[in-house]
This record gives structure tokens, C-alpha cells and sequence, in this order.
């Protein structure tokens, strides 16, 4: 009698050892925001290979494309900016203060060490905080705010830290490092969402690697200051005029403690994509990419969200009179954060998923409602 089997058979991993450290190496990288450069040509130097043709626009973002010469196109879509800060004011006994570039967290800021980046190179610095035993007093207690956290790169005077090339309108990032949890989860600062361009990337490594001939114009898409209003994509969107457009951006895993599942939905780690519903999000391709996970065996999961997205996908929606356009979501521990956590089978499946739902386009398709 043949052995009963107990578990879900798992699928092959679609990240290879090589993909892998392209990955660690990306996400190590900084990319702050209005400051990408170095992770594009990083992401641009990986994805060569797999692509026939490439571009760059005027403030940053890097699009690969795959038969440049069809008329009608596919956009698949991720972000690479990461929120960071920049020197905003400094003192004359030569400690920074900061304002935000993007959704930056003020209340993990204190005791992290930082990069600020200058013309000069990396100069190192702490964000200072007062011993516990000093806060402790019988008052209450002061939490970190914007007006009271502050850089400290070791300097005593204003014309110390200028000496070093730090100005106001640096940029600032947290210099923590890619890491792998458990055998189960990659954690780092800034998977979101340089985890959404290295599965975009992926998926041009797969069309390559298993010789698909695409009946349309694939342009893989990595845009940028989506942290500050979805800018890059609302440019790269009007110069490229797809008549398609798949985004995948992260969303928040609400297994954790502190976050409403009523409010927040009912999402985690490991159970698969999420496809969401929203406005922004044409019904028609998404009943495309839900009927590709269904037939690919790929495990997904629902979100709904109220008015926006949030994402570059009403980016692309809303341009060009309209395209078609969807989301495929990458649950997310802890977002905005220097230790983002995203599940490796997660990862793998929003892959297959996005190249499934390639596979099931056709050229010329028209998601309308009425014809």
C-alpha cells in the first residue's frame, strides 16, 4: 500500500545560489531615495543577460525589455528606492539633525549606527540617545520624536562635521545587512522593495532560461521614489505607454503582535502572494492572475484595500487614459524597519506567479468590461 503523504509537496526553489548573492549584494547596496543610481546600474548589470534592450530615464529608473519592437507592451513593476534621512541641521557643537526622506521611522532611530553619504565618501555616525539612567526621574518619560533625535559622527564642532563634506541635504541611510533567519526568511533593510526588483529580474531570468518567446513587448521596470508619491512610475508610465501593467510591492504580515486584523486584514508570511482589490485594480487581470495561481498550484492569499493601493500600481492605473493594472503583493514583517522579514517560499511563489500570468497574456488582449 503506497505511503500516505502528510505534507504539501514542496516545488523546486526557483532562487538559484547565484541569484542569491546578486541579492545579498543588492540589498547590502544603498538606494535612498532621489539617490538610486548605484543600485540601477547594480540591477541593470544582473539583468543584461536576460533582456534584449535597456533604458534609463532622466531621474533613475531602469527598465530591461524583451522584443523592444512589438506594439503592444507589458509592464512588470517594483520600486527601488528605501527610505532614509537627510541632514537637515547642525549644531555648533557639531551634532545633525535629521528630517525624513520617505516613511522613515523616528522611534527605531535611536542607537542605530548610519551612513551619511557625502562627495567625500561614506562618513560613519550614530543616532544618539541618552543613557536610561538619566531619562529616569520621576518624570515621564520623552519618546524619540523628529525634534529630538540626532546624529552624532563624533565631531565637536559645526566646522568639524563640514570639514568631513557633511552639508545640509546629505542623505542618510542605516547600515545594516542582508541576513538569512532559520533557513526560512530573509531579513534586511530595504526589501521594500528591492525584494520586488530582484523577483522581477528573476522572472527575466526564467522567460530566458526556459526559451519562452513572448507574443508581446515585456518591459521589466525598477522605478524609483516610489517613497515619496509613486513619482517614478507616474514618469516611466506616460513614456511608456503599456497597455498592461503588473506590479509587486510588499504588504504587511499582521501575525504580529500590535497590528488589528480587523483594520489590517489577515496576512502572514509563508502562505503565499497576495492579490489585492482595490480601485487602481482592473478586474479582468486580476481574475487572469488568480486563475494562473490556481492552475499553476501557486498558494495565495486576498487583501482588500479601501481607497488606494498605496502602491505604483495607481500610478500606472490612473495614467495614459487608463491601463489595465494589478498588484501582486510580498508579505512583510516588520516594515520601515532595518530588520524587514519576507519568507523564502513567499519570494519563489510571487516569481511563479508573475511569470505564470505572463504566460497566460495574450498579444492585443483587451481587459475591458464592454467592447
Amino acid at each position: 500500500m503506497a505511503k500516505k503523504k502528510t505534507e504539501v509537496e514542496q516545488k523546486p526553489a526557483v532562487v538559484t545560489e547565484n541569484s542569491l548573492a546578486f541579492f545579498e549584494k543588492y540589498i547590502n547596496n544603498a538606494s535612498p531615495t532621489g539617490f538610486e543610481w548605484k543600485g540601477q546600474q547594480m540591477w541593470l548589470d544582473y539583468l543584461k543577460p536576460y533582456i534584449d534592450d535597456h533604458f534609463v530615464d532622466n531621474y533613475g529608473t531602469a527598465v530591461g525589455v524583451i522584443n523592444p519592437t512589438a506594439e503592444y507592451k507589458v509592464v512588470i513593476e517594483a520600486h527601488a528606492d528605501e527610505i532614509s534621512w537627510f541632514v537637515n541641521y547642525i549644531t555648533s557643537d557639531g551634532l545633525i539633525y535629521v528630517i525624513r526622506n520617505g516613511g522613515s521611522d523616528h522611534q527605531i532611530a535611536p542607537s542605530k549606527r548610519v551612513n551619511i553619504h557625502t562627495d567625500n565618501g561614506i562618513v560613519k555616525a550614530v543616532f544618539g540617545w541618552p543613557a536610561i539612567h538619566t531619562r529616569l526621574g520621576g518624570e515621564k518619560e520623552e519618546a524619540p520624536t523628529l525634534k529630538n533625535i540626532f546624529l552624532d559622527c563624533g565631531c565637536t564642532s559645526k566646522e568639524e562635521v563640514e570639514k568631513l563634506g557633511i552639508h545640509v541635504g546629505c542623505v542618510i541611510t542605516y547600515e545594516d545587512e542582508f541576513m538569512v533567519l532559520n533557513n526560512r526568511y530573509y531579513v534586511g533593510r530595504a526589501l521594500d522593495n528591492r525584494a520586488g526588483g530582484f523577483m522581477i529580474a528573476e522572472v527575466a531570468r526564467l522567460l530566458k532560461e526556459n526559451n519562452v518567446t513572448l507574443p508581446f513587448g515585456l518591459y521589466i521596470v525598477n522605478a524609483v521614489q516610489e517613497e515619496i508619491g509613486l513619482r517614478g512610475a507616474e514618469m516611466i508610465a506616460h513614456r511608456i505607454k503599456p497597455h498592461v501593467a503588473i506590479v509587486t510591492d510588499v504588504t504587511h504580515d499582521t501575525g504580529t503582535p500590535m497590528i488589528n486584523k480587523i483594520t489590517q486584514g489577515d496576512l502572514s508570511c509563508g502562505k503565499g502572494p497576495v492579490i489585492s482589490y482595490a480601485p487602481a485594480v482592473q478586474n479582468n487581470l486580476n481574475k487572469l492572475l488568480i486563475e494562473s495561481a490556481q492552475k499553476a498550484n501557486i498558494p495565495f492569499q486576498r487583501q482588500a484595500s479601501s481607497r488606494s493601493t498605496g502602491t505604483d500600481t495607481d500610478a500606472f492605473a490612473y495614467s495614459n487614459d487608463g491601463v489595465p493594472s494589478a498588484l501582486i503583493s510580498l508579505p512583510l514583517r516588520y516594515m520601515h524597519t532595518t530588520v524587514e522579514m519576507i519568507h523564502k517560499e513567499d519570494v519563489d511563489n510571487v516569481i511563479r506567479l508573475i511569470y505564470e500570468s505572463l504566460l497566460n497574456i495574450k498579444s492585443g488582449q483587451d481587459f475591458r468590461y464592454f467592447k
